[in-house]
């Protein structure tokens, strides 16, 4: 399965996502503003086991933060921001508050495969 369209991924994260995951990414945003791919890729940790799924549609970086591929600096926030999201108590947002930010992952990642 392949996902196509952000449309596709909310339906999935809406059956598959958890507060935890929407704390985590609001962390990431606090600490990584800029960084939106950083902060899906927060988004992205309770389907972890599907990230095949929709790395043609958010990219590489995504699909290997979130399968924790390399110990990078990223992957070091990542975890941190996924423990301390465990934890934090405080009012995270919904879901569709991130639909901005995955289509402009989306956006950008179908532009860099229209240059390879």
């Amino acid at each position: 399965m392949e996902l196509r369209s952000v449309d596709e991924l909310m339906d999935l994260l809406h059956a598959c996502g958890s507060e935890h995951a929407l704390r985590t990414a609001a962390l990431l945003r606090r600490s990584r503003p800029a960084d939106k791919e950083l902060q899906v890729a927060g988004l992205m940790l309770g389907i972890g086991p599907a990230a095949e799924a929709f790395r043609g549609l958010l990219g590489d970086r995504v699909y290997r933060l979130v399968r924790r591929h390399g110990p990078t600096t990223d992957d070091d926030l990542l975890r941190l921001a996924g423990e301390d999201g465990r934890t934090a108590r405080f009012d995270a947002g919904v879901l569709e508050d991130w639909r901005a930010v995955l289509e402009l992952v989306a956006a950008r990642n179908s532009r860099l495969e229209t240059v390879d």
